[in-house]
């Protein structure tokens, strides 16, 4: 496979060195994990360079780029530090683009280029998390309107998006069918919990409760009882992009690792020079290199139509536990100032922990990855 970028590409990659360049982000975003709080500003400069166009058609004015392009643009960002679990929204308006209605979409297209939070999906439920089809949140129809009911947890940016598209079951109906309903954030019925959480501290996560929540029939997110087909499409396109995320941050904790290696002396010499450190920057190097490939591999495969749910789950496991082993490895060489100090390493070791469960555990990608390896010998 040929790596080397195109122009446009190399444009795209050049633009976000300067961006990252511009000016030191990490106290910003050492500001923003500690206090919780989506990095705003950070998005809007990505927006302005028009990343949150990057997928889009030109109809819609944008670059139609594909999921290579996507690759190149994250593994830079993730390589020079920057938190891109928090852009997950951005590759997602091309969801609402084949799904949504008219309506639905220009309410999210209203926030193209400002940076701003759009919109997620409420999936999850305290019943219901790897077994979907256990979901409990109904909808049902009375007098010409939708009345959604239920609870959902975990939800990512729901304190801060101002749509969420909830899965729900149609409570009249003897067999369950499930459909995704475009949920208004200001509506009254709605109740919103923080929760505390390990890592990925920039993006909220909630507990959500729906209280007869009073809809109409054109609040539906695609097609009546689509819910599961719509949603297996949005969880390989989320496993994949954290597993760039992860790619990412490995890359970054490789690279501060190595630089320290090569400065911090101890006994008269580098610590670099130490074999048993060397060993852990071989395995480290091994790790990335496999990650890389694996991820443009399923990128190719994605921008020509043949990537299958087997090889997000692969890239998700494999690089949220790749990538956790080489920051941890990472943290290992630092010493002491990755545990004691405000070392940007300590906040990527607890953001990829929170990834060997957050968007499908280990072990549904399991699951998932072996049922496809096993179809393709049928």
């Amino acid at each position: 496979m040929d790596f080397k970028l195109n122009d446009e590409q190399e444009l795209f990659v050049s633009g976000i060195r300067d961006l990252m360049a511009k000016e030191n982000w990490e106290n910003y975003f050492a500001e923003c994990d500690e206090n919780s709080q989506y990095p705003e500003r950070f998005v809007k400069e990505l927006a302005d360079m028009g990343i949150d166009s990057l997928l889009l058609p030109e109809e819609y004015d944008g670059f139609n780029e594909g999921m290579v392009t996507l690759t190149a643009i994250w593994e830079e960002l993730g390589r020079l530090g920057a938190p891109t679990y928090v852009l997950y929204q951005l590759p997602g308006i091309a969801t609402v683009l084949r799904h949504g209605n008219q309506a639905q979409i220009d309410k999210i297209m209203a926030f193209r280029g400002t940076g701003k939070q759009m919109w997620n999906s409420a999936i999850t439920e305290p019943s219901a998390g790897s077994d979907v089809g256990s979901l409990l949140t109904t909808y049902k129809r009375k007098d010409g309107k939708i009345y959604l009911t239920g609870s959902k947890c975990f939800i990512t940016s729901a304190a801060g998006t101002p749509y969420i598209v909830v899965m729900a079951k149609d409570a009249d109906s003897e067999k369950p069918i499930f459909t995704e309903w475009f949920v208004d954030m200001s509506k009254p019925g709605i109740k919103l919990g923080k929760l505390p959480k390990l890592g990925l501290k920039m993006d909220s996560c909630c507990e959500l409760q729906f209280d007869e929540l009073e809809l109409e029939e054109s609040d539906m997110f695609g097609e009546e009882g689509n819910g599961f087909l719509r949603v297996k499409e949005e969880f390989d396109s989320e496993r994949f992009l954290v597993a760039l995320t992860n790619y990412g941050a490995a890359y970054c904790a490789f690279e501060d690792a190595a630089k320290y290696a090569n400065q911090r002396v101890q006994f008269g010499e580098a610590i670099g020079r130490y074999q048993l450190i060397q060993e852990k920057f071989a395995h480290m190097a091994i790790k990335l290199n496999s990650m890389k490939n694996m991820v443009y591999e399923a990128a190719w495969k994605c921008d020509n139509g043949v990537m299958t749910s087997g090889d997000s789950a692969m890239c998700k496991f494999y690089c949220a536990n790749a990538g956790f082993e080489v920051i941890d490895s990472a943290m290992q060489v630092l010493g002491g100032y990755a545990i004691a100090g405000e070392h940007r390493i300590s906040r990527m070791w607890r953001d990829i922990r929170v990834d060997r469960v957050s968007g499908g555990s280990d072990e549904m990608q399991i699951l998932t990855l072996g049922r496809s390896v096993l179809k393709q010998y049928k």
